[in-house]
């Protein structure tokens, strides 16, 4: 098992871990801030005006007692870790499944921890299934979300370079 691993945004040159490089017990997240800007920009994303994530007055009688970060927009920020950390080597996402245990507000600070749980070689793809079980606490320690994820890596750049 290695130490936790922080995630950054991926960037050029795409230099993410290959499958050899994971092993069951490394850990690896991130800590997301959450503003009023996740709540609008979510809703704006996906279509999803329902007033508990956009209408304060409304969400203030609701029994979550104010506006509440979209489902949907939870998971994706929990994924982006897994994302980043193999830009470059991973062949594609194959599962993520989600279950929202407390709300998420603008203001909460997301701590997202992914611990890799198993790692199957397909030597036949050239690459190998990463799965791993993630956590979203808030600053208070609260579990809000929990979720599984199944990543196709590969042990070399998932986009080689074209040939003429």
């Amino acid at each position: 098992m290695t130490a936790f691993l922080r995630v950054e945004r991926a960037h050029p040159p795409y230099k993410g871990r290959r499958l050899s490089e994971f092993s069951p017990g490394d850990t690896f997240g991130t800590e997301v801030a959450i503003t009023a800007d996740h709540l609008a920009e979510g809703a704006r994303l996906i279509d999803d005006y329902n007033p508990l994530h956009v209408d304060p007055d409304f969400a203030a009688r609701s029994r979550f007692g104010g506006t509440v970060l979209h489902g949907v927009i939870t998971s994706a920020l929990m994924s982006a870790p897994f994302g980043n950390l193999v830009a470059g080597t991973a062949v594609g996402y194959l599962e993520h499944n989600c279950r929202f245990l407390a709300p998420v507000r603008a203001g909460d600070v997301l701590r997202i921890v992914w611990r890799v749980v198993e790692v199957a070689p397909k030597p036949a793809l050239g690459a190998g299934i990463v799965t791993a079980e993630c956590e979203a606490r808030n600053q208070r320690g609260e579990l809000v979300a929990a979720a599984t994820g199944k990543m196709m890596v590969g042990e070399g750049d998932a986009a080689p370079p074209r040939t003429p």
